[in-house]
């Protein structure tokens, strides 16, 4: 079996078909999945779709793209609805640079109170990073200091500097579809040498198809072909790494219950 570790079955893509992609997935051998919030406003709809699903799990938090959007994070509102037995996880949270659509100061302030809710619950923290590599490892090595932390860099695309600070942190390294891509070429080399013990899959659906759907909609049901991806890369069976990243989201995420 395998878990789609991340993705958004919220969003509007999924709107009149989440019945349709469910099946799909159960029936490609994914068995679990987390549907990640990324707007608290959003949170109500993210929560009713994980309790429609006994095999589905769901996250709180804004994204760092968002949350010049919403108001800044209350920590007390945050922690409160972590409560609820189906939030397995905090985020997704953390830096991006890219898009430059949230103010900087803002999206390191966030990121700080979702890491004081994922320390404080004992809750994994969702970090999303983009062209802000040494900033994520400076902060996260800053909040590690106050206490340990638990959580995973999702949809790994970036430098080894990142992916081995965030191991030695003790988190999880989360591999998306874009590891197939032909021109992933650094980011597969990166793959190859990480640990097994240390990675999950994901799908960050409806975003990133991997090979051979590229371009369309991306589903939890094509985790399968990032599986079957890394197994070739590291030279092992699909079997291994399915048990592998499925026993590593499992003691992750150790709210979810099989």
């Amino acid at each position: 079996m395998l878990v789609d570790s991340h993705c958004h079955l919220n969003f509007p893509e999924f709107k009149d078909n989440v019945d349709e992609v469910v099946k799909r997935a159960g029936d490609n051998d994914v068995a679990y999945m987390q549907t990640i919030c990324t707007h608290l406003s959003e949170f109500p709809d993210v929560l009713a779709i994980a309790e429609k699903y006994d095999n589905m799990w769901c996250s709180v938090g804004v994204h760092p793209n968002n949350v010049d959007d919403e108001p800044l994070v209350d920590v007390a509102a945050l922690e409160k609805l972590t409560e609820h037995p189906k939030v397995i996880g905090v985020g997704e949270t953390g830096l991006d640079f890219y898009y430059e659509s949230s103010h900087r100061e803002k999206q390191r302030e966030s990121f700080i109170r979702h890491i004081h809710v994922a320390r404080k619950t004992g809750l994994p923290v969702i970090v999303h990073t983009r062209d802000a590599d040494e900033e994520t490892v400076e902060c996260l090595m800053e909040e590690e200091q106050k206490g340990k932390l638990n959580g995973v860099i999702h949809c790994f695309s970036t430098g080894i500097n990142l992916a081995y600070a965030a191991i030695e942190l003790g988190m999880y390294i989360s591999i998306s579809g874009i590891v197939t891509f032909k021109k992933a070429k650094e980011l597969q080399d990166i793959v190859k040498d990480l640990p097994l013990n240390k990675l999950l899959v994901e799908t960050d659906a409806p975003y990133l198809a991997p090979t051979p759907h590229r371009g369309k909609t991306n589903e939890p049901s094509y985790t399968r072909h990032t599986a079957e991806f890394i197994a070739d890369l590291k030279g092992i069976s699909y079997e291994e790494v399915a048990k592998t990243t499925t026993e590593n989201f499992f003691r992750l995420f150790n709210k979810a219950k099989r």
